[in-house]
């Protein structure tokens, strides 16, 4: 009998599956790179299968591990400042998310009062790292978290909490295209524009330009900077647009945006399936969300610590506990 875990787990193998084919097809017969997108399909999946194994046997130390060494990436990495490189903010703010989101899953599968109590003192020396080493986008994407994992105590659906969240991605995503398109109001623009910086505004515009000229195939894996005249003339070149439905769009077409989406979607049906208690599904969706949200405007997607890290929480949030098949097994009567 096909539960709805293993129909999550069969979905999630043909959304990657999918993901990795296209890209094979559209870099078919160019001079395309599809090496960054293959890897990118590799670390979610091996990073989701990994923590299935580590959090069904760990439910507790793992996701604490896990948000140890979120931590250890943010005072590794280059703080944010006047001269940081375009999307070191996002890169933190990711790595502020994941560890987090991991440190909450942490305190919730935690049964004693002792161990809850310490998740939530990780979390809250998670944040105040965040904001020490100057990542204001990361702090407030930890508190972001850090609350929705507060306010999970009291959904009894999560469904609703999960819907709610993909409404989040959805309008980050939809907020950065109208960006582009210069579609909101004056003022709300130049707000935006201000903090992602018009030259990244510009690239998103190269990246509508090449999506209407090719919105089957685009223009390939790794050849956006052939086709971007905002990229070229940049002092320091960019090879991606700092988006990654923009990038996707750019290089492979629609379905790549599609295909995208649905991997996201796939996560967060995941986690609906779970059997894990709903404050852990719905910390770890707002994690996530939060990824999804910086990977609209930046490229954190691009970093593999981050898109193995996103499928390690999605899995140790989506694994099943060695001890309840104990427990059922026990509790179930010797047929003769």
């Amino acid at each position: 009998m096909l539960t709805a875990r293993h129909a999550a787990d069969r979905a999630g193998v043909v959304v990657l599956g999918s993901c990795a084919v296209w890209a094979l097809c559209c870099a078919a017969g160019r001079t395309a790179r599809p090496e960054g997108v293959l890897l990118a399909v590799l670390a979610v999946a091996a990073g989701y299968a990994g923590g299935r194994v580590v959090g069904a046997l760990l439910p507790v130390a793992a996701p604490a591990a896990a948000a140890l060494a979120g931590l250890g990436l943010m005072l590794s990495a280059p703080h944010p400042g006047p001269t940081a490189a375009p999307g070191q903010a996002a890169l933190l703010a990711a790595y502020t998310a994941l560890a987090m989101g991991a440190a909450c899953c942490a305190s919730w599968a935690g049964r004693r009062p002792a161990v809850r109590v310490g998740g939530l003192l990780l979390a809250a020396v998670i944040v105040g790292t965040a904001f020490a080493v100057g990542s204001v986008i990361g702090g407030l994407a930890g508190t972001a978290v850090l609350l929705c994992s507060v306010a999970a105590a009291r959904v009894t659906r999560r469904l609703v909490g999960l819907l709610g969240l993909a409404l989040c991605a959805a309008l980050a995503v939809g907020a950065s295209w109208a960006t582009a398109e210069r579609a909101l109001p004056a003022g709300l623009s130049v707000s935006l524009q201000g903090q992602v910086t018009e030259e990244r505004v510009r690239l998103w515009q190269d990246a509508l330009e090449i999506v209407e000229t090719s919105p089957a195939r685009g223009a390939g894996p790794g050849r956006f900077t052939e086709f971007s005249p905002t990229a070229q003339q940049s002092v320091e070149p960019a090879n991606r647009p700092y988006s990654a439905p923009f990038q996707q769009a750019a290089e492979q077409g629609v379905p790549g945006v599609v295909l995208l989406g649905a991997a996201f979607g796939w996560m967060l049906y995941a986690l609906w399936c779970s059997a894990r208690t709903t404050p852990v599904v719905l910390s770890a969706g707002a994690a996530l969300t939060a990824i999804a949200g910086t990977a609209a405007v930046a490229n954190v997607l691009s970093f593999p610590e981050v898109t193995a890290g996103a499928g390690l929480l999605a899995g140790m949030a989506t694994a099943h506990l060695i001890s309840e098949d104990a427990s059922a097994r026990r509790q179930c009567p010797t047929t003769p």
